[in-house]
């Protein structure tokens, strides 16, 4: 029986972290068979490789912002596996250090919103193709659900992801039968991408990092290519685009 190779980019911030150790888990614990290949995980980080180690992890390095980089990171992990079957994408851009979300037009900054364009939308186009494509969004990303406004960057950014990662089902459905390209949305989760955002959010509804990355892999284990292309939230429910 083949074993599931996965590759977690941005496996560094809170939820990639987090699917990483769930990954860790899991896979440990379907081991009990001895003929079985195990499976390998492969997760990326921009600047410092983490300390963290474990059996069947491999680090690998990588700057979404920079198209040579994913070209070299995807090389290196062909050179050590024949096949990756799942890759979820869990990098994005919420604020920096000199900026925040926008709450007024008058604000939008060509540089930040170009970078929020550059790590939130197009880093998830320049890929392979796996049996399963996750990338995180948001459900700001939803043109639909959008009833308070403010965030342009950010939500202009996961709308656009949102409509790649539609465009790139359509294409691979014609071409490559079995694969699945989903969007996802991981709730409010406690991490420093949302922590200065946290003050609105009730506590049932502030998720651990290792919550949200259990449920977002559990949907994933149900998902076929016959949901290709759709944008669900932890639970599995549909988002309207």
């Amino acid at each position: 029986m083949k074993q599931k190779n996965y590759l977690v980019i941005g496996g560094t911030g809170g939820i990639g972290r987090a699917i990483v150790k769930e990954l860790l888990q899991r896979t440990a614990d379907e081991q009990s068979d001895t003929d079985t290949a195990h499976a390998k995980i492969y997760a990326t980080y921009h600047i410092t490789q983490p300390d963290f180690v474990a059996d069947h992890l491999y680090w690998i390095s990588m700057d979404v912002s920079d198209e040579d980089s994913i070209e070299q990171a995807i090389a290196d992990i062909k050179q050590q596996t024949t096949h990756i079957d799942w890759v979820i994408n869990c990098v994005g851009l919420l604020h920096t250090p000199h900026n925040q979300p926008e709450k007024a037009l008058r604000q939008l900054e060509t540089g930040f919103f170009l970078q929020n364009m550059q790590i939130n939308a197009l880093a998830s186009l320049l890929t392979d193709n796996p049996a399963i494509f996750a990338t995180i969004s948001a459900r700001v990303g939803s043109i639909s659900d959008n009833r308070l406004g403010g965030w342009y960057s950010y939500r202009i950014s996961k709308a656009a992801l949102n409509m790649g990662m539609k465009n790139l089902s359509i294409e691979w459905r014609r071409s490559l039968k079995d694969v699945c390209v989903v969007v996802m949305q991981p709730g409010t989760v406690d991490t420093q991408l949302s922590s200065p955002f946290q003050g609105n959010v009730a506590d049932e509804n502030l998720f651990t990092p290792a919550y949200s990355a259990a449920r977002l892999l559990a949907v994933l284990d149900s998902m076929s290519a016959a949901q290709s292309g759709g944008f669900v939230d932890w639970a599995g429910e549909s988002i309207p685009w």
